[in-house]
């Protein structure tokens, strides 16, 4: 699941993304409101997370124009302000969700997982299955036929990606930008080194490949593998 972070304190926007890295999200940072505006307009996220707070472009202005092109990626608002006003402005411009610092990153991910079940229930759940496939994202555990598959962090974040979409085909391009992020070169080939990664982990003795290879299309993850002849 890719999130986007808008908050200008780049110590706190690190420490919050570090956090939510190891919680299994893909986290893109941006430090004020003109860039931030640029990239919500690319629809390239499942959740923001906004400071009020910005440079540039304040976070309260910024989400009402997003909400006037997008209505349907969710939002929780970060800021320090503690005003009642302040929170129901935030609400009634859009956003889903409102959190006060300094809070604790078990919080936020507990509000992010919160905010998808209302949303989008599919991405939200901790124990997500496809075949025998069980992606457990609260204990960042890999298990396939009930037998515990040991992956690297990109290949988490991989099958992470291609589990939410179980039969859809992705190309190189996108899941590099999925995965790795835009604004990181990563040669094509790369996502190829990492997929047979992914495959051969996946390929325990007595299982079907999992990951069906799309002549100059991409990958996808079946939820009902056929075993090679």
């Amino acid at each position: 699941m890719r999130l986007l972070l808008i908050e200008d304190d780049r110590p706190i926007a690190r420490g919050i993304q570090s956090s939510l890295e190891q919680a299994g999200f893909t986290v893109d940072m941006v430090h004020d409101g003109i860039f931030a505006e640029q990239a919500l307009t690319q629809n390239r996220h499942e959740l923001v997370i906004l400071d009020l707070g910005l440079p540039g472009i304040d976070g309260m202005t910024l989400l009402s124009r997003f909400r006037q092109s997008n209505r349907h990626t969710p939002v929780i608002v970060l800021t320090a302000r503690d005003e009642l006003n302040d929170r129901v402005q935030g609400l009634n411009s859009g956003a889903d969700d409102y959190m006060l610092k300094p809070f604790e990153p078990a919080e936020l991910e507990a509000r992010i997982r919160a905010v998808m079940r209302r949303i989008r229930p599919s991405l939200a759940e901790d124990v997500v299955t496809v075949g025998d496939i069980e992606m457990d994202r609260a204990a960042h555990r890999v298990r396939r036929a009930g037998r515990e598959v040991h992956l690297g962090p990109t290949e988490y974040k991989l099958l992470d990606h291609l589990i939410q979409h179980p039969g859809r085909v992705f190309s190189r391009e996108q899941l590099l930008d999925a995965v790795w992020g835009s604004d990181v070169y990563v040669e094509a080939r790369t996502v190829d080194v990492h997929v047979g990664r992914l495959r051969k982990a996946l390929n325990i003795e007595g299982t079907a490949d999992p990951i069906r290879t799309v002549r100059s299309a991409g990958y996808a993850l079946e939820d009902s593998p056929v075993p090679a002849n």
